[in-house]
């Protein structure tokens, strides 16, 4: 397959720089997998097309402010660092510009609020990625300081600087487990009331974890799909979720997952009898069509960028004719792309 199959024309109004005032305000464009009709409803709707057995999985991971903002020493030049995954208590794998002028043993200070993390490059890698040391101000947990010096890492398309509201709206209702440098966007929709009438009418709900790596985001640089690789993410299915997964699917019941990084977890996790194995792993898993999907039935997901992994992962699912032609739709109507956008439904 070639990339080039995967592209559709996006003006860039489109791109949803702000959140809608209300969770629940998106608009949804709901997809029947089997015949590719279209029907136009809101977020609001959700209840209209799920069922009572429904097994909705959610991805309970929580965005830290990952993106710090501070100086090298002793020069005072600017330096921006993207936190992509702890190594230790100290040591973390890192973005960083100015690549070129921070090189082993480059000493950085970020500095918000009266707070400071002290910093050391010890490794240089590839593409800009630097092992770095943080080290906090007597008396302070590095969590705690990240948190206050540190910045909501808003995806790139998304150009203006982070604001206070960002910290709340970029991030689910049902966030618990710290670890994402970007949101599972499809839960952003998802408001406390909205999932209680979902329970209400009979939805069963289960939690499980993948951290979102900046691999999300990462284009895709080759011409032939199959060339592509994804940047492995860590996740955990709990025992408890596991087990009523097994049970949904063993009773023919929807198993919907709420964005591509729960499918994609779940996907990883399943087994050739179609059934989910329980624990934590890390996953490279590539879905493109031509994937043969074990677990899920049902897919609550955001407009994904052209080319992109995540739109391919759309497209496997639902089948690639459909979901661009359901894509220019929501071009054509108006929709909001992207991770502050509007949301499709699939089923």
């Amino acid at each position: 397959m070639n990339v080039s199959d995967f592209d559709y024309a996006l003006p860039g109004e489109f791109i949803a720089q702000f959140p809608l005032p209300e969770r629940d305000a998106a608009r949804l464009l709901v997809l029947a997998r089997d015949t590719g009709a279209i029907t136009h409803a809101a977020i609001r709707e959700l209840p209209r097309f799920l069922r009572a057995g429904d097994l909705l999985v959610l991805n309970d991971t929580r965005v830290f402010p990952a993106r710090l903002l501070g100086r090298r020493v002793p020069s005072g030049g600017a330096v921006e660092c993207l936190l992509l995954a702890r190594l230790d208590e100290e040591r973390w794998e890192a973005l960083v510009q100015p690549g070129q002028k921070l090189r082993p043993g480059g000493r950085v200070v970020f500095e918000r609020g009266g707070r400071a993390l002290q910093g050391e490059v010890l490794e240089r890698k590839f593409y800009g990625r630097r092992v770095i040391r943080l080290r906090a101000d007597t008396g302070q947990g590095i969590d705690d300081a990240i948190d206050a010096i540190g910045h909501v890492p808003l995806p790139p398309y998304i150009r203006r600087a982070d604001e206070a509201s960002d910290r709340e709206r970029y991030q689910t209702v049902f966030a618990k487990a710290r670890g994402s440098v970007a949101a599972p966007t499809a839960g952003l929709h998802l408001t406390t009331a909205l999932l209680a009438r979902l329970a209400a009418d009979g939805l069963e709900r289960v939690e499980i974890t993948l951290h979102v790596g900046y691999g999300t985001f990462k284009p895709v640089r080759v011409e032939r799909v199959e060339d592509h690789r994804v940047d492995p993410e860590r996740f955990l299915i709990p025992e408890d979720a596991a087990r009523a997964i097994n049970t949904a699917s063993a009773a023919g019941r929807r198993v919907v997952a709420v964005g591509t990084t729960t499918t994609r977890a779940l996907e990883s996790a399943g087994r050739e009898d179609r059934r989910v194995a329980p624990g934590a792993g890390e996953t490279d898993l590539f879905i493109r069509p031509g994937f043969e999907f074990r677990i899920v039935n049902g897919l609550l997901t955001n407009f994904h960028l052209p080319r992109s992994s995540l739109l391919m992962l759309v497209c496997a699912f639902a089948g690639r004719e459909k979901v661009l032609a359901a894509y220019r739709e929501a071009v054509e109507r108006g929709y909001r792309f992207y991770s502050y956008g509007d949301a499709m439904l699939i089923l």
